[in-house]
């Protein structure tokens, strides 16, 4: 339950500062006086409900109403719904400073005085209220004004008191009447599901104003966080489309500044770095046409501006037509049969709101397509006390075969999808019509797309769903709420509105608070369920396998590997090549880390010196095209069998795989230890709870990062399956339970952190310093971003941020390698361990263990550097590919 109001008040002009150029608004009452806990009062209201500036009006204007929406710095909206009228201004002596909305009259008295009847002054009513309820609003001010203005028999401070009295329910679909006392009988119905926008018919009137073109280029916009700017020459339509806009964007929730009407004296927000969606009236035209990177609207003109400058990414093809064509569908419904010989009888034109769910209902089924699969690609970091969930975004553009595209690559980075998986990444939740949507099957998409039937037929399910969440009540209860008399803002002779009794409306209010606190809550408790799983990502596309999956590729990488662990060396010379040339497939890679992992578990991990030149040759093979369009999965899978594959080069020395695939761009990626590490935290998260604590094998077989994986299906329970179930029976654990089971996750989170460490200073830490020169001239970010050259094999190559200040000492190249890569992994680790909520004392102990474990293994190269030059070289095959030569120069490292 929550106050239909939080706060009233009533501002007017301020004489005192009329003589300084602009006019001012100055607050005359408010009420309560004193803030309520948990809600400030909101600052700068004397701006906001004038938006074009106070002006003094020589006419006897009509009231006015728009809803102004202001931001908390808690992110919380506040709604301030004004209803403005003018007063006769008496108290001026009359100057000719007078702002008369634009013309001078020119028939001004000659002495420069205006007589007081002839002078109108705005005033305000203001009602603020948390919940977004305008027409109620509009109601409840209107009443208040038709009292006053009709000198009604109702004391108007207890109209006033009663919008704080009356509690109103957040959701559930209840329709709840209501009085303030003056003879007047209101009607508040809660929707369905408040995660559901509420838009009336904002959404079709948008449409209707701007069209299919402009809309869908607005829409864009906001997704890819570009600034996006309404005018007009109406308040009210300025708020709708911008409450249009932000609706178009379910499930995706808007989180930068969302200002629908600005004020005049603040259009220097226009000029922020930030995105924005923000609605001027039109008299400030000329001041926004300047504006270089932001995108106009005009809703007036029904035209949009897009500057030069920007470059509007758009939604992808087949998504992209298939939205137009459906928009098209339910906006001119006649189109298809407007060249017929003998068209039917003209149908009704479709209700305004029931239109605009139908539009909204189009962008519902866009979002579950270009989303679809998304939860296989969730990881799974923390169960409690709250769920940590991570998002493997490359895995999802790879498997969907977007990776390229510029539109969802920018939706995925964006603050509001980070929002989205921060809100519907937990398993266990309530759940909404989007949820439901999503999780459907593909081929129902598909074959809406080929039957327009079907295609409409699915609209107008989801349109009537929105319908009945908005109107969950056909039959509405009788409203009676008085209006003014015709014409009574043009009486001659009228009082100015009263100043109202403030102990009257406080004692009011505190009655009527003591009458509802008795009264039990009728909150009824969040329904929560297991979000279903849906279908596993497909191509956007619908594409199947390329050509290279073919199962004779396959065959040809497995019985390699094989001659390979055999010792056959004419047999490996033979099907070698084709196996090179096998690898550009990706099946074929991943074949290649299965094929791998089953000779770790048979023990044939050491290896003579050819074995070790094939391996590694295929190894660095399937790395050659390891880009984020792999989804990082073969680099994954490399990763922990190059820990594991390894030569004696002497009595005590071993080379390990690691050393000889070092030359990779993938391993200097951010992104991809980011998405390996919470892969292998799920996993482990997943082990904890099946009390069957997973053995430090290795998990070879390329995972796509998320909780079902194509071939952990038949698996008992995926690591969201477990998760649900722990968040539904956390509430009745109890305290000593609770906090072992936080510690449990925060431990696993903590060793596979120190894991990570190791493995990156493995891949990481050059043998020979001098390759530090090589690339002395290349700027940092080149490393930092995964972009440098295939060249040198790790940081090391790159420029150091800051050199060691012992720099004409012997070993400051190594000081300079180590400080590098230190600063690498702490990155890192920072990173990792703050989203997954490992404890500081833990991150500082780890930032404490990084340099040692640099030193160690710069040490331990020393060995293996002495030995591996001693080795003869290794007799080549002319293959097709560069890469199936093992360099003899590679940079080789020791397994500590």
């Amino acid at each position: 339950m929550a106050r239909l109001a939080d706060y009233f008040i009533v501002v007017g002009y301020d004489q005192e500062k009329a003589g300084s150029g602009e006019g001012c608004g100055k607050i005359i009452q408010r009420f309560p006086k004193k803030d309520w806990d948990g809600t400030a009062f909101p600052q700068g209201v004397e701006m906001f409900c004038q938006p074009g500036g106070w002006r003094l009006s020589r006419d006897r204007k009509a009231p006015t109403f728009f809803t102004v929406v202001l931001t908390d710095i808690d992110s919380d909206r506040h709604y301030c719904s004004c209803l403005t009228f003018y007063e006769a201004e008496v108290n001026l002596q009359g100057s000719k400073s007078i702002e008369a909305d634009g013309d001078e009259d020119e028939e001004a008295e000659e002495d420069g005085l205006i007589q007081p009847a002839q002078v109108f002054a705005p005033k305000s009513l203001i009602l603020v209220s948390r919940l977004d309820y305008p027409e109620i609003f509009r109601g409840c001010l209107g009443l208040v004004y038709t009292v006053y203005i009709d000198s009604l028999n109702f004391p108007l401070e207890g109209l006033v008191a009663n919008l704080f009295t009356f509690q109103v329910p957040i959701a559930g679909g209840s329709q709840k009447l209501f009085s303030l006392g003056a003879g007047d009988r209101q009607l508040i119905q809660t929707p369905l599901n408040d995660t559901l926008p509420i838009t009336c018919k904002s959404v079709a009137l948008l449409f209707q104003q701007l069209g299919i073109q402009n809309v869908l280029s607005l829409f864009c916009a906001v997704l890819t966080e570009h600034k996006v700017l309404f005018h007009s020459t109406s308040y009210q339509r300025l708020g709708e489309a911008c409450r249009a806009l932000e609706a178009l964007m379910f499930p995706l929730k808007y989180s930068y500044p969302y200002i629908p009407i600005l004020p005049s004296r603040l259009l220097e927000v226009l000029s922020s770095p930030t995105p924005f969606i923000i609605g001027v009236h039109s008299m400030f035209q000329s001041e926004i046409q300047d504006l270089l990177d932001v995108i106009i609207a005009d809703l007036d003109g029904g035209t949009i501006k897009i500057p030069e400058c920007i470059h509007l990414s758009l939604l992808p093809e087949p998504v992209l037509h298939q939205t137009q064509t459906s928009l098209s569908l339910v906006l001119h419904p006649d189109l298809e049969i407007a060249d017929n010989a003998f068209p039917p009888p003209r149908t009704a034109p479709s209700n305004l709101k029931l239109l605009d769910k139908e539009v909204r209902a189009v962008f519902l089924r866009l979002f579950a397509q270009l989303f679809q699969g998304y939860r296989s690609c969730l990881q799974l970091i923390r169960i409690h006390s709250e769920p940590v969930i991570h998002f493997h975004k490359t895995a999802f553009l790879g498997q969907r075969g977007l990776i390229e595209n510029d539109f969802l690559t920018k939706v995925l980075d964006g603050m509001a999808f980070a929002g989205f998986v921060s809100e519907r990444g937990p398993p266990y939740r309530a759940c909404d019509l989007f949820d439901e949507l999503v999780a459907l099957d593909i081929d129902s998409f598909k074959e809406e797309e080929v039957s327009p039937a079907k295609l409409q037929k699915h609209i107008r399910e989801l349109s009537e769903q929105l319908y009945r969440n908005e109107n969950p009540n056909p039959h509405m209860a009788f409203q009676k709420v008085p209006r003014p008399s015709e014409g009574s803002h043009l009486r001659v002779h009228q009082v100015p509105f009263p100043l109202l009794h403030d102990e009257k409306v406080e004692k009011m209010v505190q009655e009527g608070i003591a009458k509802h606190s008795s009264a039990p809550p009728s909150a009824r408790p969040e329904k929560k369920c297991v979000v279903p799983a849906g279908p596993p990502v497909v191509s956007i596309m619908g594409k199947s396998g390329s050509v290279f999956n073919s199962a004779r590729r396959l065959e040809v990488v497995r019985s390699c590997i094989s001659f390979i662990f055999d010792n056959k060396t004419l047999e490996t010379e033979k099907t070698l090549p084709a196996a090179l040339r096998a690898l550009k497939g990706k099946a074929a890679r991943h074949c290649l880390t299965e094929e791998l992992s089953l000779h770790v578990q048979q023990n044939r991990a050491i290896m003579d010196h050819q074995q070790f030149d094939y391996i590694i040759r295929m190894m660095n093979c399937a790395l050659q095209d390891c880009s984020s369009s792999e989804e990082y999965t073969v680099a994954a899978a490399l990763l922990p069998l190059s820990t594991v594959f390894y030569r004696k080069l002497a009595a005590g020395v071993n080379q390990f795989a690691y050393t000889c695939i070092q030359d990779h761009p993938i391993w200097t990626n951010q992104q991809f230890w980011e998405a390996t590490f919470y892969s292998e935290v799920q996993s482990q998260i997943r082990a904890l709870y099946l009390n069957t604590p997973e053995k430090g094998s290795i998990t070879a077989k390329p995972t796509d990062g998320g909780p079902v994986s194509a071939a952990g299906r038949d698996e008992e329970h995926t690591a969201m399956d477990l998760a649900a179930e722990q968040l539904r029976s956390w509430p009745s654990l109890s305290k000593e339970k609770q906090q072992e089971l936080v510690k449990n996750e925060e431990s696993t989170v903590f060793s596979q952190a120190i894991h990570y460490a190791s493995l990156m200073v493995y891949l990481l830490v050059p043998l020979d310093t001098s390759k530090n020169k090589l690339l002395r001239n290349t700027p940092v970010a080149d490393w930092e971003s995964g972009s440098n050259s295939i060249v040198t094999n790790s940081i090391a190559g790159s420029v150091a941020e800051s050199f060691d200040t012992e720099s004409g000492f012997e070993d400051s190249e190594n000081s300079d390698v180590a400080n590098s890569v230190v600063r690498f992994v702490a990155r890192f680790i920072d990173k990792v361990c703050t989203e997954s909520g490992v404890t500081q004392e833990h991150i500082k102990s780890l930032h404490s263990m990084i340099p040692g474990i640099v030193a160690m293994q710069m040490e331990a190269l020393e060995a293996v550097h002495r030995e591996s030059r001693r080795l003869p070289p290794i007799q080549k095959l002319h293959s097709v590919n560069n890469f199936s030569h093992t360099p003899k120069t590679n940079v080789i490292s020791l397994r500590d």
